[in-house]
């Protein structure tokens, strides 16, 4: 029984990395990721599904900025458990530059599906669009001292 007093609906293993990368964690994320994992294996919870290249796996945000992310995989549990599904966990890592979700296919050993020329075009900038930006003109280096301006008190003086 977990601490809610629900039983748990599925077993839970974990990747042997992907228990190194949640050890090494920071303690505020493992201990949100072990009450996340807690949920999904209760049933009370269930991540997004992932599309493309790692269809068939599961996303949860850890904290609140969306920063960290688990990935796992809910699927068949040995015939020795005594849960029918298991959640296995594959990554749990940050999502900065898609780590998580390439840390979980190299993994899983999913490789990328190479693009065509026009979604590679799409997902690159136009050289022309560079081109057309305005072109910032220079100014006074920094810390130089600037000319001495005319004022007030010096004209009065001068007279």
């Amino acid at each position: 029984m977990t601490a809610e007093g629900r039983p748990p609906v599925f077993g839970l293993t974990f990747d042997p990395r992907a228990l190194t990368d949640l050890l090494q964690a920071p303690g505020d994320i493992r201990d949100l990721s072990l009450a996340l994992l807690q949920d999904v294996v209760t049933g009370d919870r269930h991540g997004s599904k992932l599309m493309a290249e790692l269809a068939g796996l599961r996303k949860l945000y850890v904290d609140h900025r969306a920063a960290w992310r688990i990935v796992y995989a809910l699927r068949p549990a040995p015939a020795t458990s005594a849960y029918p599904m298991e959640v296995h966990v594959v990554a749990v890592r940050p999502r900065a530059r898609h780590d998580v979700y390439d840390t979980a296919a190299q993994r899983l050993g999913i490789a990328r599906r190479p693009v065509g020329a026009r979604a590679h075009a799409a997902r690159t900038s136009s050289p022309q669009i560079d081109a057309y930006r305005a072109i910032p003109k220079p100014g006074p280096p920094p810390g130089l001292p600037r000319p001495a301006q005319p004022t007030v008190l010096t004209t009065k003086a001068v007279r």
